[in-house]
């Protein structure tokens, strides 16, 4: 049965799944960059990026498997993009180009209408208003039987969580500390919802965690 899942979601060790003040010079917030640290080196990260090579170990298994039987995303609207309110117009495409990383139908989820955007590589940006569960409805549908995957950002996952859609979470807990932010898994009571660890590797650069929700 298809998934909704988290995949190579990095949060610091004191919980931040992203920096405060996030802008154009620091799209995942200031000091957000520096949860991903443990993926930038990876075949996975650097093919996606039109670079050769790259580490193959376990790092690079759990960013391979994020992509693997996805037939659709969902993202809030801050992981589009930093812009606030109503669209001023269709200028915004995202952070990442003309050829972004997804490749499949994105259901963006917005309080402001805006109309599809077709970018190059098979990726269509989806602005979904009417809530989390039409846009996970619409994901399902356009993923054609593959999981869903959620992007975040955290304000996303967590409306995901407390509505106890998500049935798997790849975590991956860098060695930073960030002291501000937002916080993952605040006010929310994973084990109460029924999640429990199904996988714990720790690599030289993050510890990753999977979080499974029992049926």
């Amino acid at each position: 049965m298809p998934k909704l899942r988290v995949q190579s979601f990095s949060i610091s060790i004191d919980g931040y799944g992203a920096g405060p003040n996030q802008d154009l010079a620091n799209p995942l917030g200031v000091g957000g960059m520096a949860l991903h640290e443990w993926a930038f080196a990876t075949h996975t990260f650097r093919q996606m990026h039109g670079q050769e090579d790259g580490s193959t170990g376990t790092d690079e298994q759990f960013a391979a498997r994020g992509f693997h039987n996805i037939g659709a995303w969902i993202l809030g609207r801050n992981m589009f993009g930093p812009v606030r309110g109503p669209w001023p117009d269709d200028s915004w495409k995202g952070w990442w180009g003309d050829n972004p990383v997804y490749h499949c139908p994105v259901f963006v989820l917005t309080h402001y209408p805006r109309a599809s955007l077709t970018m190059e590589g098979g990726t269509t940006f989806h602005f979904v208003t009417d809530g989390i569960h039409a846009a996970l409805e619409r994901a399902n549908e356009a993923a054609k039987g593959q999981d869903v995957r959620l992007g975040g950002g955290v304000s996303t996952i967590q409306q995901y969580l407390r509505a106890g859609l998500i049935d798997e979470m790849h975590l991956a807990i860098s060695p930073v500390i960030l002291g501000a932010g937002e916080q993952l898994f605040a006010g929310i009571d994973a084990a109460k919802l029924g999640y429990h660890c199904t996988e714990h590797v720790p690599t030289a650069n993050a510890t990753h965690v999977v979080l499974t929700k029992r049926t």
